[in-house]
């Protein structure tokens, strides 16, 4: 954490912040009810507003379209722990979710444009571009992109990795595919708290943090009452903004005039600081992919690819496992099983397979690039 007399830095820095990304929990769309809470979201709206008449950019992140379609299905939230209710509602509520944004943001003369977005719309790389695209598109014609994961086609319970778990994290990966300045996450939290026991008083409530520690993951325990997410959620998302370059806000989202408060450069809610920055595509290979394989190299492919300066050859390549295509991630262990990183596979696990299997002449050709290969302690 800085100190305090640094405090006020980062605050001038969210004044000129121009391209935001806003997300905002289930517990602050829904009220106790699980219903659109129109009148204080009119707040909220109101605020992103006045940072587009400003000539910001937004983009909004929203839950709540399950809550929401449980509600108008009269279901009990029991009910959402098989997976297909859980589709169901999502149908239902994105409707309604929909509906009431854009009525929200039709006083300020502004259109809500729906963009509803799946795993392999970030872990395909050129399905990655067109998304990129397509925000670009809405937002020089000055629409209100509002994203929001494809509940209705998505596996909410499986056991694999995810991309995106919950919409912090979603949050997170549109600011980094946007080059965004400032991520906001708006839920029922007043901020990240030193002591998770202690009331969020002024006292208890991290004001500006530079590094994401051991010691804050330890504090950041428990979920909200609606949501996926939690203050673990919320961390994960913090760093990969960081590693993007942006300033990320934690604050509560239950106050109406907390936008406002945050870019008039008010303290409120805990401000993390940008990292080291991620080159876009190693952004991308850390966040937003999936591994598909894996590779075992040899000792001399290992420092080759630790010195930072050569490609994967094939000819290091010692063992192949899983199923990929060309273009795939895979992770790159070395000779004691130690993962040394991942990359973009240059050619299919069945030809690698057949080439390892060849005892009659050299295996030659790059396995991966150089460029499309990310060490793990990066």
């Amino acid at each position: 954490m800085t100190k305090k007399a640094e405090a006020g830095e980062p605050r001038a820095l969210l004044k000129s912040a121009r391209r935001i990304v806003i997300k905002l929990g289930s517990g602050v769309v829904c009220d106790a009810n699980q219903e659109f809470d129109h009148k204080h979201l009119a707040g909220l709206v109101a605020g992103i507003a006045a940072l587009i008449s400003e000539g910001r950019q937004v983009v909004l992140v929203s839950s709540g379209a399950i809550a929401l379609g449980a509600a108008e299905l009269k279901l009990h939230r029991s009910r959402l722990h098989d997976a297909s209710v859980t589709r169901a509602c999502a149908a239902v509520g994105q409707c309604k979710l929909m509906q009431a944004y854009v009525l929200a943001f039709r006083p300020h003369g502004l259109t809500a444009a729906q963009v509803l977005v799946t795993e392999d719309d970030f872990t395909d790389l050129e399905r990655y571009k067109i998304l990129r695209q397509t925000f670009e598109k809405l937002l020089k014609l000055g629409a209100v992109p509002v994203v929001n994961e494809n509940d209705t086609v998505t596996n909410l319970y499986t056991a694999q990795p995810a991309v995106f778990r919950d919409n912090d994290r979603l949050a997170a990966l549109v600011l980094s595919k946007l080059d965004g300045d400032a991520l906001v996450l708006l839920s029922n939290v007043e901020g990240l708290l030193r002591d998770p026991a202690r009331p969020a008083e002024a006292g208890n409530i991290v004001r500006v943090v530079t590094e994401i520690s051991p010691d804050l993951r330890a504090a950041a325990s428990g979920k909200s009452g609606l949501g996926r997410g939690g203050m673990a959620a919320k961390l994960d998302s913090a760093e990969i903004a960081m590693r993007a370059g942006g300033l990320v806000v934690i604050a509560d989202g239950k106050k109406p005039a907390v936008i406002r408060e945050i870019f008039s450069g008010a303290e409120a809610g805990t401000v993390f600081l940008p990292g080291s920055r991620l080159a876009g595509k190693r952004r991308w290979l850390a966040y937003a992919t999936t591994v598909r394989g894996q590779v075992t190299i040899n000792a001399n492919a290992c420092a080759a690819l630790r010195n930072g300066h050569a490609s994967l050859l094939i000819s290091g390549v010692t063992g192949c496992h899983g199923e990929f295509s060309p273009g795939q991630v895979i992770s790159v262990q070395g000779p004691e099983s130690e993962t040394l990183g991942r990359g973009i596979a240059e050619c299919g696990s069945q030809e690698l397979a057949r080439m390892l299997a060849a005892h009659d002449g050299p295996r030659r050709g790059i396995l991966v690039r150089r460029e499309n290969f990310l060490l793990s302690s990066e």
